[in-house]
């Protein structure tokens, strides 16, 4: 799911010279997407993946000081 939409959005914005597009399972360490339920039809994985990746977003805005 991730990958697609990566694709679909430096398509829209003629790519992302700043760098400022990523999956969002990158902040947890890993490079792979996050599970789609429409083809899964696993609700719970897509919920565990999308949780890991917030905190590991929130913990690296925190370790960087975008946020207090």
């Amino acid at each position: 799911m991730d990958t697609a939409n990566i694709r679909n959005l430096n398509r829209m914005l003629k790519g992302d010279p700043k760098g400022k597009i990523y999956k969002l399972l990158s902040f947890a360490g890993s490079g792979r997407d996050i599970a789609d339920p429409w083809y899964t039809g696993n609700f719970d994985e897509t919920y565990l993946d999308i949780m890991e990746g917030c905190k590991r977003f929130l913990k690296y805005l925190k370790d960087n000081r975008e946020i207090v």
